[in-house]
């Protein structure tokens, strides 16, 4: 008899078979469970791909999405900057996604999967603890891909580089053309393409993240620095409002003075606050405009002059005679 199951009541009812009545919970109640449970992880796994694909893809508008925004603060984006989405935050986008439905589906998959052999009738215990110590083992033999995976997951959410960015990673210094979750590869200036694993990554310098400085040194001989200072700052001005350059200033350059003294002279130093994009060309700019501005004034010729004084200043008496003379002197 079929006591109190509905089930099992209901299949004797419409068909008059104790049998059938009886096997009615494996035939019907059981595979109905473990199609409901696939279909439910299905339906899980669809909405939170979803959800993640939503998240990623809101990347293709100007605002920033939370899920990319690094760990620490960063300098504000230009205007410029706001106008276009870079491939680096694509490319961020689209690992991070496929990481984050990776691990969505193997929790979601495996949780279903449990529950279909507990549905079964199997004994989850020895079989959750065989899945501890293969995962043991596979987490031994596997190290290094562990570390590079997660070593690359860590750098995409702190955003420490990103396509077409120049850094320098230690051997490899160039410009990042691809980045992955476990590879990533810079191009450095001989063309040289490197594949560097992320967790052999110890450190960063990041070249193009936020503003850069240029530092531009100038030798003036013994001249008068105060005149020279001048000339310099007027020079650096002049760069800084010009309506092609101004725009990749952050800050008025500034003529700091004299860094050093050498053998040679004192040593003046300019510095201005940049973009990291608009860096090298400011600094060719800068540094033909100071030099100009030095010839413009004349004090070319004087720091010239001065580097000489001293040598030509020196006494013929303390000079030593050549090799020559002395063989000439011995002979005779």
């Amino acid at each position: 008899m079929c006591n109190t199951d509905v089930v099992c009541s209901r299949v004797y009812e419409w068909t008059g078979n104790q049998w059938l009545a009886n096997s009615s919970y494996w035939i019907i109640t059981k595979p109905l469970r473990i199609i409901g449970i696939i279909l439910a992880a299905i339906v899980i796994r669809w909405l939170l791909h979803r959800s993640i694909k939503r998240l990623t893809n809101s990347t293709t508008r100007a605002s920033m999405p939370a899920l990319l925004k690094p760990l620490k603060e960063r300098t504000a984006q230009t205007a410029e900057e706001g106008q276009f989405i870079p491939e680096r935050r694509r490319q961020r986008a689209e690992a991070i996604g496929s990481v984050l439905r990776s691990f969505v589906t193997a929790v979601v998959f495996t949780m279903a999967s449990l529950l279909v052999f507990g549905e079964l009738g199997f004994n989850l215990g020895p079989l959750l603890a065989s899945a501890g110590i293969v995962g043991v083992a596979l987490g031994f033999g596997a190290q290094s891909l562990v570390k590079d995976l997660i070593a690359g997951l860590f750098m995409l959410l702190e955003d420490q580089y990103g396509v077409g960015d120049t850094v320098d990673l230690g051997e490899a210094v160039g410009v990042v053309e691809t980045v992955g979750l476990r590879i990533t590869t810079v191009r450095d200036m001989r063309g040289v393409l490197w594949y560097i694993r992320n967790g052999e990554i110890v450190r960063v310098g990041n070249k193009s993240q936020g503003w850069a400085l240029v530092v531009i040194d100038i030798p003036i001989g013994f001249i008068n620095s105060e005149e020279a200072i001048g000339v310099l700052k007027t020079a650096a001005e002049t760069v800084a409002e010009s309506p092609e350059h101004q725009n990749e200033f952050i800050e008025p350059p500034d003529v700091v003075g004299v860094e050093q003294l050498t053998v040679d002279g004192a040593v003046i130093r300019t510095i201005a606050k940049t973009t990291a994009e608009g860096q090298p060309i400011l600094q060719r700019e800068l540094r033909r405009a100071l030099t100009e501005a030095l010839e413009l004034a004349g004090l070319s010729e004087r720091i010239a002059a001065s580097r000489l004084m001293p040598r030509s200043a020196v006494p013929p008496a303390f000079m030593q005679p050549s090799e020559p003379d002395q063989r000439e002197d011995g002979a005779g």
